[in-house]
């Protein structure tokens, strides 16, 4: 019955867009918070190594509260400018790329409880795939991501802040161990 509503290409490519607008609007999201995560972790390390322990948690807050802030305006944003380009875009790489079948197919498939019920557990499913992922590749990736970390600090000439905050953790870990 939809489709019988749906008779030219472009009408079926606006329902096919129509059908995905969940998905639109989570790339907006994600383009949004990306900037937004990556702040939050320079500010974060830089918290924790320059800001005064008893100072750490406020300012941590305050942080957060302006990264908050800012994907709180960005989003909305990003998402209007993401439903109006989805046509003009996405639309027409569909137009010129999928047949009408093709498209009553997509419409098919998207309306679907099997893809409704994948929409609902997917973010979960995601979310545990990653905690997995980065869990298992963490101790393969930290050493070399360390290791670019300290080549770019001496390629640029930034001190490392981490060897002085280092040292103390090192003595402090030697004098733990048991004496032979």
């Amino acid at each position: 019955a939809t489709l019988a509503h749906a008779q030219t290409k472009k009408e079926l490519v606006q329902k096919v867009l129509a059908l995905q607008q969940p998905m639109i609007e989570s790339i907006s999201r994600n383009i949004a918070e990306r900037p937004a995560f990556q702040l939050m972790q320079v500010s974060g390390q830089f918290i924790q190594t320059q800001v005064p322990a008893d100072k750490r948690e406020a300012m941590g807050k305050q942080v957060e509260t302006e990264i908050r802030k800012f994907v709180d305006d960005a989003v909305p944003v990003l998402r209007e400018r993401a439903l109006k380009l989805a046509p003009s875009t996405l639309g027409a790489t569909m137009e010129e790329k999928f047949t009408d079948d093709e498209l009553k197919q997509m419409i098919t498939w998207l309306e679907s409880p099997a893809n409704k019920k994948l929409q609902q557990v997917g973010p979960e499913m995601q979310s545990a795939f990653a905690q997995k992922l980065t869990a298992e590749a963490a101790p393969l990736l930290d050493p070399k991501l360390q290791g670019l970390q300290q080549r770019l600090r001496t390629m640029l000439g930034v001190p490392d802040s981490s060897a002085a905050s280092s040292a103390p953790a090192k003595s402090a870990a030697s004098a733990a161990k048991p004496r032979k």
